[in-house]
């Protein structure tokens, strides 16, 4: 074909952009995607528009500026009941949502950190990148207790004791210790006095 030859446009809304190139290639014409858009019939990737319009009559030095589907502007809301926080982000992200406002109470309900309500309720069809509001549960307000000295004591009984009551041991370092038998506690985060949560972290270090 001559560059100034007239032709007709393809419709190419719902093809890929690689089906969309070949089928204008035959008409000598070039393809520019220029975005994407919510589109709740197309699934994504495929042609959702196209300028100038299928029928349209050009040259062939025109090229043919789409635009592709980022798949449907609308989606349900999760149900968060009871997960945790960072567990909901996760599935909000997943579905294309935002964290709204976040609000932390105390209950005997849920653990800490657990998601007690939410708002939009679960089911809601909102579009994407909505803001989800969500209430966290901080435990119970009286559920802290006042750590106790560890220092001196063997660490197998007391780790043992620690993971029954529902506390945390998130690090355990073993340290030459002249002074201490083999197994005996010598260093403890948070220190004796201090008021904790079962949620806390509680390091502990023990002589080998």
């Amino acid at each position: 074909m001559l560059k100034s030859e007239v032709v007709t446009v393809p419709d190419l809304v719902g093809r890929t952009v690689a089906q969309a190139r070949a089928e204008l290639a035959k008409k000598d014409l070039s393809l520019a995607q220029k975005g994407t858009e919510p589109s709740d019939r197309l699934e994504k990737g495929l042609i959702a528009r196209q300028d100038p319009a299928a029928g349209s009559r050009i040259r062939t030095t025109t090229v043919i500026q789409v635009l592709t589907s980022s798949g449907s502007g609308v989606v349900p809301v999760p149900d968060l009941a009871s997960k945790t926080l960072d567990e909901a982000l996760t599935l909000l992200q997943a579905v294309g949502l935002t964290k709204g406002k976040l609000t932390q109470v105390h209950t005997p309900r849920l653990p800490a950190g657990r998601i007690l309500a939410q708002k939009p309720e679960p089911g809601t069809v909102v579009e994407r990148n909505f803001p989800v509001g969500l209430l966290l549960s901080q435990g119970d307000i009286d559920d802290r207790y006042i750590m106790p000295d560890l220092i001196g004591l063997r660490a197998d009984g007391v780790i043992g004791r620690l993971n029954a009551l529902g506390f945390r041991i998130a690090d355990i370092r073993y340290v030459y210790y002249p002074q201490a038998p083999a197994g005996i506690i010598v260093k403890q985060d948070p220190t004796n006095g201090f008021r904790v949560q079962k949620r806390n972290r509680i390091s502990l270090e023990v002589s080998r």
